[in-house]
């Protein structure tokens, strides 16, 4: 016997590997092996049959059954015991009874096979493993709380398309997510969302959510992570530089935390991705909103698709016309500017010309609302007297600290005149602020919730007062309590100071907006909200990115809300195109008005109006605001 012969192992344990290898082939295999082992048992049964002549009695004249009848009798019996109930003959009832026991034993293990199957491919399913096969979908990669609004969104946004769908992709519990969005989905939405559980940076999980099929993709910083805004990069690297994606420009937009990111972001978006600095974004709205009551329901309006939108529009038949000839020439929406190539201007001055190409920046209900009407004809004799608008020394308190501070301290710093005053009160110590030029900073360590540290500030002697969310000190339920106590003092405070605190807060959940409202504070800035509804609209529109670094920076023009006597003459009736070209004189785009009756009504948003009809007769009480566009 050679060496070769006698390492080779015995024929049982051959035939055990070769077993093993069927079975581990998953259930298709288990079922085939298991209809052989079958035929085979029944074959051998009717041979046994045939061969020992077990037949059953015959009438006389009946030939002997085949040995392929004996067979096909035993699958028949395999498959339904109750098929032997008229057997006669003991020899061919045993045989049979054998089969019958036999075909119930396989049956059952059928079933079972079976049964398993199923259950394994419902939790596979459950677990959201395949692959989708949607196009023209909006794609979502990671989780966090800003998914279930930008979500919600963007079904509002898809009201008038028939087939939209939204999937989200992230390394999360596939059960868990669909849960938590069932209870903000709109009952009759007509978008489909879909879900799959995977890890949105990994190329092979990635093609689950058919990413270069999609219209759009947004990147969503994974929650609980130490390192946000590497995760997000890395998910945009492995949409842009994936060696297999086809042909084409990708429409992705993504968050960012940290400014100093953005570089990197860049290289590795290209022109592909538009980024928002969350922090940044969040710091300017909560400076420009602390100094003007009412602005964050100008910005919410502006960023949610429900109500009023930011459109883009050409206009051949305003070719040669001017800015504010433009803006007359529109009843139901209103022109805030001009995109010319790549370059996007906000508000640009009254007497400049339309030119073909141009495409109008209009605040409309929808695109479909968007037609040129009959200009209308202001009246200037209700114009006020001209006056410039005033600009003084103002007092910010801030209570709270978060690493939003620095941003926010030197945006403020930009907006103010020179000797403006800036008081810090914190519970914890403060990040690095930045160096000041206009501000004088005062900074104090103190609990904020203390209603006898609240008193010693004299809080009514301020301009204007920010409560910042403790966000990186404590988790969000108990910032946000935080908030809400600091909120119920400075009520209190104002109340029995007999004066309107100006109070802008930021809350960090969304659900908490409602139970701060009792406070009557004039804004809630509520992060995750305004990041999602910026999100939501940039991957509808790319566009608007270079719209919201203009209207949410200190350089070129933003919102302001001015005083209505400065356009015109309190308690007179006017039409909206006489707010418009007062507006001109001071070279401002009025867009709205804000009613101070309302300003605490939440169901009439906060007084506020923006877009509205142009014919519309309006009379101005005191306190009332304009809502305009401008340089300041």
């Amino acid at each position: 016997m050679s060496s070769k012969d006698s390492t080779r192992p015995p024929l049982r344990e051959r035939f055990r590997y070769w077993f093993d290898n069927v079975m581990a082939r998953g259930t298709v295999a288990v079922m085939g092996l298991l209809g052989i082992a079958t035929l085979v048992f029944i074959s051998i049964v009717a041979l046994i049959v045939v061969v020992f002549h077990f037949f059953p009695p015959r009438e006389a004249g009946e030939g002997k059954p085949t040995f392929f009848e004996i067979f096909w009798g035993n699958l028949m019996r395999t498959l339904d015991p109750g098929t032997m109930g008229g057997d006669q003959g003991w020899g061919f009832r045993a045989a049979m009874l054998i089969v019958t026991i036999g075909g119930l034993i396989m049956v059952a293990s059928l079933i079972g096979i079976i049964s398993s199957a199923f259950d394994s491919k419902v939790e596979e399913l459950r677990k959201g493993k395949s692959r989708v096969l949607e196009s023209d979908h909006t794609l979502i990669l990671g989780w966090s709380q800003k998914v279930l609004p930008i979500v919600s969104e963007l079904c509002v946004a898809n009201e008038s398309r028939k087939r939209a769908a939204i999937v989200i992709l992230a390394d999360r519990d596939k059960v868990e997510m669909e849960e938590e969005l069932r209870i903000i989905l709109p009952k009759k939405t007509t978008t489909r969302v879909i879900v799959r559980n995977g890890d949105p940076m990994d190329l092979t999980s990635l093609q689950m959510g058919n990413p270069y099929s999609a219209r759009s993709i947004i990147l969503i910083a994974p929650e609980g992570s130490e390192d946000p805004d590497s995760m997000v990069i890395k998910m945009a690297l492995a949409l842009t530089n994936n060696p297999k994606r086809p042909e084409g420009q990708l429409n992705i937009v993504g968050e960012l935390q940290n400014e100093r990111n953005l570089e990197a972001a860049r290289l590795v978006g290209h022109d592909e991705v538009s980024w928002i600095l969350t922090r940044d974004l969040i710091s300017r709205i909560t400076v420009q909103t602390c100094r003007q009551s009412g602005l964050s329901g100008v910005y919410t309006e502006l960023l949610d698709f429900d109500g009023d939108e930011i459109y883009m529009a050409e206009a051949p038949e305003l070719v040669g016309a001017t800015y504010f000839e433009a803006q007359l020439a529109f009843a139901s929406s209103t022109v805030i500017g001009v995109v010319r190539g790549d370059d996007v201007t906000i508000n640009p001055l009254p007497d400049s010309k339309i030119q073909k190409g141009d495409l109008l920046i209009q605040i409309s209900k929808d695109d479909s609302a968007i037609h040129i009407s009959e200009p209308g004809t202001p009246d200037d004799s209700k114009f006020a007297a001209l006056t410039e608008p005033k600009h003084s020394r103002e007092r910010t308190l801030i209570l709270g600290s978060n690493p939003d501070l620095p941003i926010i301290v030197r945006e403020l710093d930009e907006y103010v005149v020179k000797g403006s005053e800036l008081t810090i009160v914190s519970d914890y110590d403060l990040p690095e602020l930045p160096e000041v030029s206009n501000l004088k900073l005062v900074k104090k360590r103190g609990d904020t919730t203390s209603r006898s540290e609240l008193d010693s500030l004299d809080v009514p002697s301020f301009d204007h007062v920010i409560v910042l969310a403790y966000k990186d000190q404590l988790e969000s339920q108990r910032a946000d309590a935080k908030t809400l106590v600091t909120l119920l003092h400075l009520r209190e405070i104002g109340d029995l100071a007999g004066t309107e605190l100006s109070i802008v807060s930021e809350m960090l959940d969304n659900r908490n907006r409602e139970i701060a409202e009792v406070t009557k504070a004039d804004d809630f800035i509520v992060s995750d909200k305004l990041i999602s509804l910026a999100l939501s609209q940039l991957s509808e529109n790319r566009v608007l990115s270079k719209v919201f670094d203009s209207l949410f920076s200190s350089a070129g023009s933003e919102v302001y809300l001015r005083p209505a006597e400065l356009y015109v003459n309190p308690g007179e009736s006017v039409d909206f195109y006489t707010i418009a070209a007062a507006a001109t004189r001071f070279r401002e785009t009025a867009i709205g008005y804000r009613i101070a009756s309302r300003m605490h009504d939440s169901s009439e948003a906060y007084g506020v109006r923006l877009n509205p009809v142009k014919s519309e007769q309006l009379s101005f009480s005191k306190g009332d605001k304009v809502i305009v566009l401008a340089e300041d």
